[in-house]
């Protein structure tokens, strides 16, 4: 594979960022010219990071490098730093991470490499945070996805979150005060268990894949996604696994689960000796 760094300033964030991309590497059958000449576009998986990450994490901790290369699939790893995938408009100068990444990556990534924009070659998915993120574009973007898988994260029941994650309500009052209160956080794009709601049987939404580990401090909020999906007739694929906790083993193991799930036909390949 392979792999690029790019370094750029965002007008979204407000400054320099960096992404990491995976770029389909040539066949030793195929002549150099030939094959970067093609003129072939490849699907997109946008691959999302958690709190504390950046990046380069799914690259350092897990072998997306391989499920990329088995799959000819070009994924586009952004940071994001702890920003739960939102705008941020009072921060500093301003960080818009929504905005960024349809509105600033995308655009950069379908212009620049060979890349597929069409939505049923475009994937997003992400941890923990990044799960929130994936839950954010998916719903309210979903024109843009032929799927999204959420890992270690569900949509979230604000009615019940302070008394189920006390912990986990104290970080999000930061976003309640981003909207000006809990009624403007409640309206907005972030509040994806009411877009669920909204949305649900309706043909608009990408498939939906949600995957959590039964050890998992989140396990709650994807126990309780899994009932209000069943409830309001959304169509989702729901998997859990005994044993595993917040952890890069279950990451790993669960984004190849999820690439599976997207359709991406593995290819397995000999390599060089």
């Amino acid at each position: 594979m392979a792999l690029m760094r790019l370094n750029f300033e965002s007008e979204y964030l407000a400054g320099n960022t960096e992404v990491t991309v995976i770029l389909p590497d040539r066949t030793g059958d195929a002549a150099p010219a030939d094959f970067y000449k093609s003129g072939k576009k490849y699907p997109v998986l946008w691959l999302l990071h958690g709190t504390w990450g950046d990046h380069s994490d799914w690259v350092r901790r897990t072998k997306i490098e391989l499920y990329a290369y088995e799959r000819d699939v070009i994924v586009v790893m952004p940071t994001a730093l702890n920003s739960n995938y939102a705008n941020w408009p009072d921060f500093s100068i301003g960080y818009r991470m929504y905005d960024y990444l349809t509105e600033e990556l995308m655009p950069l990534v379908y212009g620049w490499l060979p890349a597929s924009d069409k939505r049923e070659d475009n994937f997003v998915a992400g941890l923990s945070m990044g799960g929130m993120g994936t839950c954010v574009y998916a719903f309210n973007r979903p024109e843009k996805f032929g799927g999204a898988a959420v890992l270690s994260y569900a949509p979230v029941n604000f009615d019940t979150l302070e008394q189920n994650m006390p912990d986990f309500y104290e970080r999000m009052t930061k976003s309640f005060a981003n909207y000006g209160g809990r009624e403007g956080f409640l309206n907005s794009v972030e509040n994806t268990w009411r877009i669920a709601g909204e949305k649900a049987g309706s043909t608009e939404l990408p498939r939906l894949y949600v995957a959590c580990g039964e050890d998992d401090k989140l396990f709650v909020l994807y126990r309780e996604f899994q009932a209000y999906a069943k409830q309001i007739g959304l169509e989702a694929t729901f998997e859990s696994a005994p044993g595993y906790k917040h952890e890069w083993r279950f990451w790993d193991l669960y984004i190849e689960k999820a690439l599976d799930f997207f359709g991406l036909e593995k290819h397995r390949r000999e390599g060089i000796f």
